[in-house]
């Protein structure tokens, strides 16, 4: 209990209203889903509000989208349920604009010989594929189009980086597919840094390298757009020194 009352009050808090909240996930700890043992975000930021407003009992908050637990960044909670509906609205119908920070291991003969991996060689572009979900594994598979069950997956990159046989990319889906970035570049040789799951045998503590690093969305109420955007981790600062070194993070 007073560790999580201690992490409520030193949330990073990215935009606060009566409508919304927005913070900076930690990676390492699930969004919502509260099963005994893992302490979840929206439990934290409901002690938060129910300790800054004095507010007894049950205090409301909608889940209105997810990160994956090792994923860090932007997340967007509802204060109402009439919030919670808009703002869940917006996120089926693709309204929010969504962009990651990704390291990317460099896939195999990417280095001199360019011209094998020609997607990976460009500066930018999309990448799109059907996904299915493989239940049994907790894992989703690129599949064929005519896969009973494949939902179609849809997402742009821009390279921001690249040093010592990694790549740091900025990406926008354009679905909200569960596992979607994750899955996408790993099906191509880049498993994102850290997500063993999907590949990659390098070592980053409870997290892998990717971050959610704004949203931008439809106040509920207001209707007027609002950006919020989330530092990366003190460990993306430490290991990947070199390769974000020119950036305003």
């Amino acid at each position: 209990m007073m560790f999580r009352m201690s992490f409520a009050n030193t949330l990073d808090i990215l935009y606060e209203d009566n409508h919304c909240l927005a913070l900076n996930k930690p990676a390492g700890w699930p969004t919502t889903h509260f099963d005994g043992k893992d302490e979840t975000v929206d439990r934290l930021a409901k002690s938060y509000l129910r300790e800054k407003y004095n507010k007894p009992g049950n205090v409301f908050l909608g889940v209105v989208h997810r990160l994956d637990k090792p994923v860090s960044g932007a997340l967007l909670f509802a204060r109402t349920s009439k919030s919670a509906s808009r703002l869940s609205e917006q996120f089926r119908e693709g309204i929010v604009e969504k962009n990651y920070w990704a390291i990317v291991e460099d896939p195999p003969n990417s280095g001199r010989n360019a011209s094998a991996v020609p997607w990976f060689s460009a500066e930018s572009g999309s990448l799109e594929d059907w996904l299915k979900k493989d239940d049994p594994k907790t894992r989703v598979e690129v599949v064929s189009p005519e896969t009973p069950g494949a939902q179609f997956a849809r997402l742009l990159f821009v390279v921001r980086g690249r040093r010592d046989g990694l790549t740091w990319l900025e990406l926008r889906p354009h679905t909200g597919r569960k596992h979607q970035l994750r899955v996408q570049l790993s099906s191509r040789g880049c498993p994102i840094y850290g997500d063993a799951k999907y590949g990659s045998d390098r070592p980053f503590g409870h997290a892998i390298a990717l971050h959610a690093r704004s949203l931008t969305f439809l106040h509920p109420t207001t209707k007027e757009p609002i950006t919020v955007k989330a530092e990366v981790p003190k460990l993306w600062r430490g290991r990947f020194a070199h390769l974000l070194a020119n950036a305003h993070i």
